[in-house]
C-alpha cells in the first residue's frame, strides 16, 4: 500500500510543479467561454433598458457556471436565461438529452456501467457477448439565482432519466444556498466531481466518490484562492450482518464531512477532505449494541500543465468508507465480521487511485485516457472467491459539434482479481451523443 501511495505523491507533486509553465488559457477553458456566449437572455419585466452585454449581465451567467461540485457529465447552463432588468434576480431551465451505447465481447459485465468488481469470474456462454444503449444521464434541472440586501440565495432542483432499472424520473439534487450555507439533498462534502476525469461511461473510474445526501454544509471562500467546508449529512451504511450472530442497527449519528481546497484558476485546484461516521451494530451472542467508527482522506486535484493538457487525480483511503462510492458499493463493506471473535463486526481498510490526462487538439476537440485501481484491505482472511481489487482503464475522444450537442467514443479495459488469486479481464467499446438546451 505505502508503494502504491508514493507512486501516486510522487506523479502528482511533479505533474503540480508544472503547472505554472501555462502561457495562456487552458484549452477546456476556452471551450467553457464559448459555451458562456450561447445563450439567450430573456429580461423580466420592469423599469429601465437593460444592456445584454452589461457587466452585471455578463456576472450573472457567470454565476450559472461557478460550482464547486460539478462533474463532466452534468448538465450545462441552460440557453434561455431569464433575467431581472437589474440583474439581481436570474433564473433558467434545461437539462441535456443524452444517449449511450456500448458492446461487450470475450464476456459481458451484468450492468450498464463498467463495473470491474462485477466482471464475472467463471465464463457463461450464454453472456459471452452483449449490445446495451441507455438514456442514462437524461436530465432537467431549474435553477434561481438571487441577490437582494446583501444576502446571496440559490435554487436548484435536477432530476434524470437513470434508464438502468427502468425509464423513471428520478430526483438527483435539491438544496438551497443562502451565502455560506447548503441546505439539501447535493454531492457529499467528501466528493470532489470536478477532479473525476471524462468519460463515457456513466460509472467512471472505480475509485468514485459521488455519493449525494441531505446535508447542511457550511463553505467560504478566502482571497479568492482557499475554501473552506464543513457538512453534516444524512448517513447510509451497508453491513455484512449474521442473522444469528450480529445485526444492523438504525444509523443515529450523521456523517461529518469536510475539505480544504486551493486554487489557482476556475478550473485548476487541489483539494484535501475527510470524513468521519458511526458505524452501530449489535451483537446478538452479547446482546450489546456497538458504535465502530469509521473514516476516510481524499487528496484530488484538476490543473492545467500546459495549454493542450489537462491532468485528473485522486488518491481515497479509509476505514468503513465503503458505501460511499467505488467498486466496493457493490458488497457490504462498511462493516465485516470477525472470523476470529463471533459477533463482532470491524471496520475494514480499502483504498483507491485515479490519474488521467485529457489532451485538446482544439478546445472543442479532446482526448483522454485514465487508468485507476480499487483495493480491499481487511485484517482478517476473507473467502478466497470475495473481491480484492480492480483496475479499471478509459481511453476516449470527444467532440462538442456545437456549444451544446457532444459525440463521444470510448475504449474500457478493466480488471477483477479475487483473493485466491483468479482474476479476469473485461473489455467494452461505447459511444454517445447528447445535447443541451
Amino acid at each position: 500500500m505505502i508503494h502504491h501511495i508514493t507512486k501516486f505523491m510522487v506523479c502528482l507533486a511533479a505533474c503540480i510543479s508544472l503547472w505554472p509553465v501555462c502561457a495562456r488559457n487552458a484549452a477546456t477553458d476556452d471551450q467553457l467561454d464559448s459555451l458562456k456566449l450561447n445563450h439567450h437572455v430573456i429580461f423580466l419585466p420592469g423599469n429601465g433598458t437593460p444592456d445584454a452585454g452589461s457587466d452585471s449581465v455578463r456576472r450573472a451567467i457567470d454565476a450559472f457556471y461557478y460550482d464547486q461540485f460539478r462533474h463532466f457529465q452534468d448538465p450545462a447552463a441552460p440557453y434561455f436565461l431569464f433575467l431581472s432588468k437589474d440583474s439581481n434576480l436570474a433564473m433558467g431551465i434545461g437539462g441535456c438529452v443524452r444517449m449511450r451505447g456500448w458492446y461487450d465481447w470475450g464476456g459481458a459485465i451484468p450492468a450498464n456501467g463498467f463495473v470491474p468488481a462485477l466482471i464475472q469470474m467463471e465464463p457463461d456462454p450464454t453472456h459471452m457477448r452483449h449490445l446495451g444503449t441507455t438514456p442514462a444521464g437524461s436530465s432537467l434541472f431549474f435553477r434561481v439565482l438571487g441577490r437582494k440586501g446583501g444576502i446571496n440565495y440559490q435554487l436548484y432542483i435536477e432530476a434524470n432519466f437513470n434508464g438502468y432499472q427502468g425509464r423513471d424520473l428520478h430526483l438527483k439534487k435539491a438544496y438551497a444556498i443562502l451565502n455560506d450555507w447548503t441546505v439539501g439533498y447535493a454531492n457529499s462534502t467528501f466528493s470532489d466531481p470536478m477532479a473525476l476525469p471524462p468519460t463515457v461511461d456513466a460509472q467512471g473510474p472505480n475509485n468514485k466518490m459521488a455519493v449525494t445526501d441531505v446535508l447542511v454544509r457550511w463553505m467560504k471562500t478566502f482571497r479568492n484562492r482557499w475554501t473552506v467546508a464543513v457538512s453534516a449529512e444524512t448517513p447510509a451504511q451497508q453491513v455484512d450482518v449474521q442473522n444469528d450472530m450480529t445485526a444492523k442497527c438504525d444509523e443515529w449519528l450523521p456523517d461529518f464531512a469536510a475539505f480544504l481546497q486551493y486554487e489557482w484558476d476556475t478550473s485548476s485546484h487541489v483539494r484535501l477532505a475527510g470524513i468521519m461516521r458511526t458505524l452501530p451494530y449489535r451483537d446478538l451472542i452479547a446482546e450489546r449494541n456497538h458504535n465502530v467508527i469509521g473514516y476516510g482522506l481524499q487528496l484530488s486535484t484538476v490543473f492545467h500543465p500546459a495549454y493542450p493538457l489537462t491532468f485528473y487525480g485522486t488518491f481515497t483511503w479509509g476505514h468503513g468508507t465503503a458505501s460511499l462510492g467505488g467498486d466496493m458499493l457493490v458488497g457490504n463493506y462498511d462493516l465485516v465480521s470477525d472470523p476470529d471473535t463471533p459477533g463482532r463486526l470491524y471496520a475494514p481498510a480499502a483504498f483507491g487511485w485515479c490519474a488521467a490526462l485529457q489532451y485538446n487538439f482544439r478546445p472543442n476537440l479532446f482526448v483522454s485516457a485514465t487508468f485507476g485501481q480499487s483495493r480491499y484491505l481487511p485484517d482478517h482472511q476473507e473467502d478466497g472467491m470475495n473481491y480484492k481489487y480492480g483496475l479499471y482503464g478509459a481511453a476516449n475522444v470527444f467532440w462538442n459539434l456545437t456549444p451544446r450537442i457532444q459525440v463521444g467514443a470510448e475504449f474500457n479495459i478493466g480488471k477483477r482479481q479475487n483473493f485466491n488469486g483468479m482474476h479476469r479481464w473485461a473489455r467494452r467499446v461505447g459511444a454517445m451523443c447528447q445535447f443541451s438546451f
